[in-house]
């Protein structure tokens, strides 16, 4: 759902100019180039749709070992995550309003160790299935820029998506393991919850999880 524009947004957000690229912004001599924009070298870690950053700042909080990349087409809605992150003083995080059609232009192969996909848009229509997170085409790009070993951690509430992603993840040759459809039974204390995941478990929903790895052999 793209929320209503809020145009003095445009403005507040360079107050976060020092780890956030706003919408325009030049993200171009990213990629292969994140050891050097971070000021050090440590694993890479990226969250695709971080939405207003509740994980993503609460996981940065938790892993000051670990530098973060938050991706959102958003402007509206990455300013919230940003406020966070600042708020929170995590010099661990960077936050870029990017479509990740292009994730391919951000990153180099092999420069990310995990991608987060936390409760991404269903696109339930049939002609809109490329456009889904798991889809076979974002697989491509996933597979192209994570390490051998590297990991995609991937959550929903809607069960004909996180089923599509299974079914669509075993085709493409992924290594898939930590598969559940009821995440919450499992009552795992390390696991962070999204804005929607407390809203919809709240409402009794469950919710899928998967990590999954890129096929061996890859290209």
């Amino acid at each position: 759902m793209r929320l209503r524009r809020k145009p003095w947004i445009d403005a507040a957000i360079l107050d976060y100019a020092d780890f956030v690229t706003p919408l325009g912004g030049d993200w171009s001599k990213c990629a292969g180039a994140w050891a050097e924009t971070f000021g050090r070298t440590a694993p890479l870690h990226v969250e695709i749709g971080v939405g207003k950053g509740d994980f993503l700042t609460e996981l940065a909080a938790r892993h000051p070992e670990v530098n973060y990349v938050g991706l959102e087409a958003q402007q509206g809605v990455l300013y919230f995550a940003a406020r966070k992150a600042a708020a929170r003083a995590l010099s661990n995080v960077r936050l870029l309003v990017f479509d990740a059609v292009h994730l391919t232009e951000l990153f180099t192969p092999g420069e990310v160790d995990r991608i987060y996909l936390n409760f991404s848009d269903p696109w339930p229509k049939a002609r809109h299935a490329k456009r889904r997170l798991t889809s076979e085409l974002f697989l491509a790009r996933y597979a192209a820029v994570l390490r051998e070993d590297g990991e995609i951690h991937f959550k929903t509430d809607n069960m004909g998506l996180f089923d599509y992603s299974l079914e669509t993840m075993e085709r493409e040759g992924w290594q898939l393991s930590r598969v559940t459809h009821d995440l919450h039974a499992l009552g795992e204390a390390d696991n962070i919850m999204t804005e929607y995941e407390r809203k919809f478990s709240a409402r009794g929903a469950k919710i899928g999880r998967v990590v999954a790895r890129p096929p061996v052999g890859r290209a």
